[in-house]
């Protein structure tokens, strides 16, 4: 019988906790959480398998783009559930373009804000600006007319732009858009192993518990790999 949606959750918190508690514990708590997890429902494979870049990490990814209206509404989430991830799991954000104009110029103002260290002043503003303001941010004057209103050198901004290091990410977040085998966004990723699935009856929240589920089976099939 399917489990509700309280069930559900109660289940991945129990995942959570299971970190704090004795091996053997753990374990057998992480694996009755894990086993609510149903392939085609909850998850599907990435096929195949993706080294991560983070070694003896669990890496999580998050697919998105600015011009996407789901993933606004996912971002405070998200940054919220980052602060709560266990230190054996590393997150990274990686900004898709699905081949579009706009999206490229939205891909790289997110690294270049990365690189410069205004993303986490910026990050939301940029959604906001885009899909509350109808701001135009597709081109490079508009993201620097843009970025000029918000207190930052436009000059310096400019050159951050163009630089190799910018260029550098935006040439490896379309490598990992194509082997990912990306369709659509807001995409969570676990491991490079396991896609997290969303549909319309999916709330926000059961995106981010169903991740922490995939993470707690990930922690526990790699502690039975090493016995």
């Amino acid at each position: 019988m399917p489990l509700t949606r309280r069930e559900f959750n109660r289940a991945f918190l129990a995942t959570l906790a299971a970190s704090a508690l004795p091996a053997g514990h753990a374990a057998a708590q992480a694996k009755a959480a894990a086993t609510q997890l149903v392939e085609g429902r909850d998850w599907g494979p990435i096929s195949p398998p993706q080294p991560g870049d983070s070694p003896g990490k669990i890496e999580v990814l998050e697919f998105f783009s600015y011009g996407c209206s789901h993933c606004r509404e996912l971002n405070p989430l998200v940054h919220q559930w980052e602060k709560t991830l266990p230190k054996d799991v590393s997150f990274r954000r990686v900004p898709v373009t699905f081949g579009r104009a706009a999206w490229s110029s939205l891909a790289r103002l997110f690294y270049t804000l990365e690189a410069s260290g205004q993303l986490a002043r910026l990050d939301q503003a940029v959604f906001d600006a885009i899909h509350l303001r109808k701001t135009n941010l597709y081109t490079e004057q508009a993201v620097l007319d843009w970025i000029t209103s918000q207190g930052v050198n436009g000059k310096t901004f400019r050159d951050q732009m163009n630089s190799f290091a910018v260029e550098t990410n935006l040439a490896r977040a379309e490598t990992l858009t194509r082997t990912y085998k990306v369709s659509g966004v807001p995409l969570l990723t676990v491991d490079g192993r396991y896609a997290v699935l969303g549909n319309a009856a999916k709330g926000y929240p059961d995106l981010l518990a169903i991740a922490d589920g995939l993470i707690g089976q990930t922690r526990l099939n790699r502690r039975l790999a090493r016995k």
